[in-house]
């Protein structure tokens, strides 16, 4: 969801990840203090965004990051009874490490563990399964 190089604000994509950069940087912000002008600056980055939305997809009342800043305030601040869920999730869209590890870090929320991934076993290994070998000769 966070997209490098928002050096130059010039073009609608880079304005785009520099906004949703802010919006991640407010979120971290309000989760070390925990105090209200920050929750303020968490509202107003989702509601830039939104604003971004509804122009770029000419869809009316956008409202994604409204409702993901209220999930994700109220569960900061542990007053939602799904916070880890909500918050683990959130962190699973976190694009940059570094700022990945460091939400992790306020919240004491661990990212889930990926799933292993079970490697289909190798193609030489099945493909003389069953024949009998050149030494065994049955006559």
């Amino acid at each position: 969801m966070l997209v490098r190089g928002h050096e130059s604000h010039d073009e609608p994509d880079q304005s785009h990840a520099w906004l949703i950069r802010t919006w991640h940087l407010a979120i971290l912000r309000f989760a070390v203090t925990l105090d209200h002008p920050d929750k303020l600056a968490v509202f107003a980055s989702a509601a830039e965004l939104d604003r971004f939305g509804e122009n770029y997809g000419g869809e009316r009342r956008f409202r994604f990051f409204r409702k993901m800043s209220t999930e994700l305030c109220a569960s900061i601040a542990r007053r939602d009874p799904n916070a880890d869920d909500i918050l683990r999730q959130y962190l699973a869209r976190i694009d940059d490490a570094r700022l990945r590890h460091a939400f992790a870090a306020v919240t004491g929320i661990e990212p889930r563990p990926a799933a292993a991934i079970k490697q289909p076993p190798k193609p030489e290994s099945n493909l003389w399964r069953g024949l009998p070998s050149r030494g065994s000769t049955s006559t």
